[in-house]
């Protein structure tokens, strides 16, 4: 029998807004969230700007006292658990929660703990070192701490694989359901590097943009300008059910999750293949997942970083994968306005993914003053662009060659 997935619920805290709705607004407006860091002082740094996540005040949401134990990157999924369940309208207290899981990922984890507390150390000896440290750092305490604020006793655990990685939990979450494992998950990515180690490990390998006299232009994907990407932080989160589950409890349905697709570079460390082979084959599998020819696609959600290789070969495979096709698709990277979430990026474009099928619009790519002739397609410059769009693929690529692709399709009662 055929499981149909469906997607209720999205939870958004992005440099955009603390929700989905600001977050999406921000979006459609063509508003950057980036701006010079504030979050520690980088006056002696190279990048001295950030896409962060303004007014952020866990305590409010979680309790002092349990914020306090937690990371940033934790912090930020449980905060967008909670809205991605009220949207959904679950009720944990009338599931079964055996039958209910979280698969949250993070391509860092709890950076910021690990740093600060080894400054502890050095400063003050090792005897200072907070209980907390461990918990605090690891890398699926997001998904775990989730499980256990939400009371979810099914399938609970953290995919890492860069950039790519809040798109492959939610592709792995896409078929545990199919698979008959759960009738719910929670699943995306959270994220939280913007902290001295994370910027100046990224302007290390010559990664991020340098554009601090002008923060909001410094994201600019697909044009000719662009020198890095930007680092951004937040969480992005889809309650994923079984059709049959989503129809017994009287939910509404934003969209069906359909294909997913991954695939390897086998290539290099950080650069993506320069023929756009793996990302082409990762957008091919999905499609074969869905069952969809690639002219049924509408929009794609590009990975669009802002750096010079990045743009360049994921636009070779698109061409690729799609032919002549790939000129009437209607594409564009929201990273020129929230900048690079790392592994939380795949987790809010999905989400960015499922709105523009809900809502009809196609979010723009700001910043584009100069197109790259190497950059060709449709890249909805600068102001976003109503349209239907019944078919939605949204792309991640990470560093050691990781590639993961979704797609969503309108849902059809």
């Amino acid at each position: 029998m055929t499981v149909h997935v469906v997607v209720t619920g999205i939870g958004l805290v992005t440099p955009l807004g603390l929700d989905r709705h600001s977050t999406w607004d921000g979006l459609v407006a063509g508003r950057s969230g980036i701006d010079h860091i504030s979050l520690f002082d980088a006056e002696d740094f190279v990048t001295r700007i950030a896409a962060e996540v303004d007014d952020f005040d866990a305590a409010a949401s979680l309790g002092r006292k349990e914020s306090r134990r937690l990371d940033r990157f934790a912090q930020f999924a449980c905060v967008a658990t909670v809205e991605a369940l009220e949207d959904a309208g679950i009720d944990m207290a009338a599931e079964d929660a055996d039958r209910v899981g979280v698969l949250i990922g993070s391509g860092v984890g709890g950076i910021i703990t690990i740093t600060e507390q080894h400054e502890i150390m050095l400063n003050r000896g090792p005897k200072r070192v907070s209980p907390f440290l461990v918990p605090m750092m690891l890398g699926d305490m997001a998904s775990g701490q989730v499980s256990m604020m939400i009371g979810a006793k099914g399938p609970n655990f953290s995919t890492v694989s860069a950039c790519a990685t809040g798109t492959d939990s939610i592709g792995e979450a896409l078929e545990m359901i199919r698979r008959g494992r759960a009738d719910v998950i929670v699943a995306g990515g959270t994220e939280a590097a913007v902290c001295p180690i994370g910027i100046a490990g990224f302007n290390s390998c010559m990664a991020l943009s340098t554009r601090n006299d002008d923060p909001q232009a410094a994201s600019r994907p697909f044009d000719t300008g662009r020198d890095g990407f930007v680092l951004g932080e937040g969480a992005g989160l889809l309650v994923l059910e079984s059709l049959d589950h989503a129809e017994k409890r009287g939910a509404k349905v934003m969209a069906e999750l359909v294909g997913y697709g991954a695939s390897s570079d086998a290539h290099h460390v950080t650069q993506p293949h320069p023929e756009g082979e793996g990302a082409a084959r990762a957008m091919k599998w999905a499609l074969a997942d869905a069952g969809m020819a690639p002219e049924e696609v509408d929009y794609i959600n590009a990975h669009g970083t802002s750096t010079q290789m990045n743009d360049k070969f994921e636009t070779i495979a698109m061409k690729k994968m799609f032919g002549d096709h790939a000129y009437d698709l209607t594409v564009s990277s929201t990273k020129s306005m929230t900048g690079h979430l790392l592994g939380a990026a795949g987790g809010i474009e999905a989400g960015f993914s499922v709105l523009s099928i809900m809502e009809g619009v196609i979010p723009p790519t700001i910043n584009i003053d100069e197109p790259d002739p190497d950059c060709d397609l449709n890249y909805t410059p600068n102001t976003a662009a109503l349209q239907a769009v019944d078919v939605a693929m949204s792309n991640s690529l990470g560093f050691g060659g990781h590639n993961a692709s979704l797609v969503f399709k309108s849902f059809q009662q």
